[in-house]
């Protein structure tokens, strides 16, 4: 005789399986970016914030910023530039790699 899983098991692993993806969904480059740099440069990337305009956060869009190679955004996402700090021992390698995609995806690329 086949025992069938009870309708309170399968609706709790429906809910932990879709926690799941919400917190893989709030924990990647978009949540990253959010915590870490929309402060100053903006939802859109344009550093159009009061602390963009105070810190002189770059436009992503910026001729400059768009030319810059991902190791370059990279290399400023860790090491930070000007008034930015540095990120890294803070993100991961794999945040950091996310965070110049997003970037990109701002950018328009």
């Amino acid at each position: 005789m086949k025992m069938l899983p009870s309708k309170s098991v399968l609706f709790g692993l429906i809910v932990m399986v879709g926690l799941s993806f919400a917190a893989q969904a709030q924990s990647g480059p978009e949540a990253a970016y959010k915590a870490k740099c929309a402060m100053c440069h903006g939802a859109d990337g344009a550093g159009n914030t009061p602390a963009g305009k105070s810190m002189g956060a770059k436009d992503f869009r910026a001729p400059d910023v768009v030319s810059e190679t991902d190791a370059q955004l990279q290399g400023v996402i860790e090491h930070g530039r000007n008034k930015m700090p540095a990120y890294q021992g803070k993100l991961s390698a794999d945040d950091v790699g996310g965070l110049v995609k997003y970037i990109r995806q701002l950018q328009g690329k």
